[in-house]
């Protein structure tokens, strides 16, 4: 069996004990993970790492996620990386939201690292 190298995943998410739970238990699991404090720093780790998934906050300063999305979304290298809005809010408009701008999947807080596992 070919081992392939671990997949590469970008949390960017502005709370930093949330951040460093979902990186260390990611890594734990195996995954190779890239951190991001804000929606800005998000998109250029993205472009420089081109991770194979982006967990990503919704509501963060500077930048907010469905705008991580919008603008990953527009450049042809990062468009097709997989994205997973991780958020504190749980409306249903919210979640439609998400999905319509093309998020993969949409996972509330708390989540359990079960819950971002079984996302994945």
């Amino acid at each position: 069996m070919i081992s392939e190298s671990p997949k590469k995943i970008l949390v960017i998410e502005d709370d930093t004990l949330s951040r460093n739970i979902f990186l260390e238990s990611l890594e734990a699991e195996g995954f190779e993970t890239i951190g991001a404090e804000n929606g800005v720093v998000g998109i250029q780790q993205a472009q420089e790492h081109l991770p194979d998934l982006v967990i990503c906050d919704i509501i963060m300063p500077d930048m907010d996620g469905y705008s991580v999305l919008n603008t990953l979304r527009q450049e042809p290298v990062t468009a097709i990386i997989p994205f997973i809005f991780l958020t504190g809010s749980d409306t249903k408009a919210d979640l439609r939201k998400g999905m319509e701008m093309g998020a993969d999947d949409y996972l509330t807080k708390p989540a359990t690292v079960d819950e971002l596992l079984r996302a994945i």
